[in-house]
């Protein structure tokens, strides 16, 4: 998928968070946006999944040279943020189900599988408003890297994590 960025702003009542960003991403490489705190990374990231509207200029998604409307890009991306909300009264389980409705996992993944990537196995019938910020940011990174969509989004994706690594994400 690439994504072209034509003279891009973000602004919130009268203050510009970016403004004039020209830029596109296209599926040959892995990009990665630095910046200092509040310097609109998130922001740019929201815009570009679609989350949120900028305030000028122009996206333009691309899939195979056709065209995506920004409606349907929801479908064609996958997005993991410690801010995301996740329904709090699903399990783990539930939480699994209910993504897959929506997008697919890639080939092969069972909810079992998806259960022992996030190591959440002794939590997985808990709801996830008893989880820690910990786990619950597992859960989020598992269902955005796994989900089988051309374009993954990752905003502060060890946010809230330790040091132990997730398990066999490195297989799919």
């Amino acid at each position: 998928m690439n994504i072209q960025l034509d003279n891009i702003g973000k602004r919130y009542n009268y203050e510009w968070i970016f403004r004039k960003v020209n830029f596109e991403f296209t599926d040959a490489h892995n990009y990665v946006l630095l910046g200092s705190n509040g310097s609109g990374k998130s922001t740019l990231l929201q815009v570009i999944a679609g989350s949120l509207m900028q305030s000028e200029g122009e996206i333009t998604y691309l899939q195979e040279q056709k065209a995506i409307h920004v409606d349907a890009i929801y479908k064609k991306l996958s997005y993991a943020a410690p801010y995301l909300e996740l329904l709090e009264e699903f399990t783990l389980i539930e939480s699994i189900e209910f993504h897959a409705q929506f997008k697919p996992f890639y080939k092969g993944l069972t909810i079992k599988d998806i259960v022992q990537i996030t190591q959440l196995e002794k939590s997985k019938d808990k709801q996830l408003k008893y989880y820690s910020s910990g786990m619950k940011q597992r859960v989020r990174l598992a269902l955005a890297v796994l989900s089988d969509t051309p374009l993954l989004l990752l905003d502060e994706p060890t946010s809230n994590l330790d040091k132990k690594p997730l398990i066999g994400i490195n297989n799919w």
